[in-house]
């Protein structure tokens, strides 16, 4: 039988309830008796720094070290308790950005995808989704803006400035780039890298690597589309998309509207992979305004779940068997409240019920 250790970060806001949901799933595949998994809770994120002053604690830090992957929820507060947490220690800074450079979980996968079948779900219209939407979003993730140098002061007039780099080198670009042409590949051959060369001396380089790297990779057609105009096309025309390639905020901004076009973040699960560890997380926030309400969609979390068991684990039959029990609920006419209802007839689950079902139909 396999073993395998998993870091649990359940995190802030609805992170919790979610997180608890994949468990119900993990556990639902656990009793094949193929499989054994071992799972390590670690406080992360705000809950975290108010736990133990940190929001990456050292505890934390030794059972990610030890695990095999991690499964993270999510993360952050509304406004104003946000504000009673030091800058440098505010969740995505004092926890997850450190995340991603301890484990350099460079690149970020999220996959855009709705069914003909649930194309109610979206406010496209049906002749915009057209056979339905399946995209694949790849973000490089431990570079460019979020990650350069960052400096706030008073200039020599008194005004207050904040200087943030936006800095990358080829070797960065070229791993991601690569990682999209084999994923490409894998796929149609369609890939569309996303940039802003126009404006940005960064897209400059980053349009040169992808350009090398396609001349080794002949069989895969590459289109360079600006970020701007690639924003209006995913919602004209998000079937035009298969394989998209894009650097750090692009893919923040972009894969957020992914999630729009699909009809909820709650919809939209990533893979955020490294060398030697990598991490999986739904794409959404934390929602605190719904928190500790069992209404949260749990199927980013879930789907988290089936793309650790898939990219990770070497368990892609099992990842596959979770993605169809998620759509098996829908098909019978179940929604989450984020959702619009098949034909206006309201069959709402709460985050329990929908995780209960999912976790029947692997049984």
């Amino acid at each position: 039988m396999k073993k395998y250790t998993i870091a649990v970060l359940a995190g802030d806001g609805i992170g919790p309830e979610i997180m608890a949901q994949a468990v119900k799933v993990l556990r639902a595949i656990e009793k094949r008796g193929a499989v054994k998994f071992e799972l390590a809770p670690a406080p992360f994120g705000a809950a975290a720094y108010f736990e133990c002053g940190k929001s990456f604690p050292a505890e934390t830090v030794n059972i990610c070290d030890a695990a095999d992957v991690i499964l993270k929820g999510t993360i952050g507060l509304g406004h104003e308790e946000t504000k009673k947490i030091p800058v440098d220690e505010q969740p995505e800074r004092g926890a997850l950005l450190p995340l991603r450079k301890r484990y350099n979980t460079y690149a970020n996968f999220r996959p855009v995808v709705l069914p003909k079948s649930l194309a109610h779900f979206s406010p496209l219209r049906p002749e915009v989704i057209g056979g339905g939407i399946d995209i694949m979003m790849i973000r490089e993730l431990v570079g460019g803006l979020y990650f350069g140098d960052k400096e706030r002061g008073v200039d020599a007039d008194g005004r207050r400035f904040v200087r943030e780099t936006l800095e990358y080198n080829e070797e960065q670009v070229r791993r991601i780039v690569e990682t999209a042409f084999a994923t490409a590949l894998q796929r149609k051959k369609i890939l569309h890298n996303i940039h802003k060369s126009n404006v940005l001396k960064s897209s400059v380089l980053w349009n040169e690597v992808v350009d090398e790297a396609a001349a080794r990779h002949p069989q895969v057609k590459v289109h360079h589309v600006l970020v701007d105009a690639a924003a209006t096309y995913l919602c004209l025309d998000p079937g035009r998309f298969d394989v998209m390639v894009m650097e750090n905020m692009f893919g923040d901004i972009l894969s957020d509207q992914g999630g729009g076009i699909l009809g909820s973040l709650g919809l939209m699960p990533s893979a955020c992979i490294g060398p030697e560890k990598s991490y999986y997380e739904p794409s959404h926030g934390s929602a605190p305004d719904i928190a500790g309400k069992n209404t949260a969609n749990p199927c980013a979390m879930i789907g988290s779940a089936a793309l650790m068991l898939e990219m990770s684990l070497d368990m892609k039959k099992e990842a596959d068997d979770i993605r169809r029990a998620m759509q098996k609920v829908f098909a019978a006419g179940f929604t989450t409240p984020d959702l619009p209802p098949l034909d206006g007839k309201p069959k709402m689950l709460s985050t329990g019920e929908f995780g209960d079902r999912v976790a029947a139909g692997l049984d």
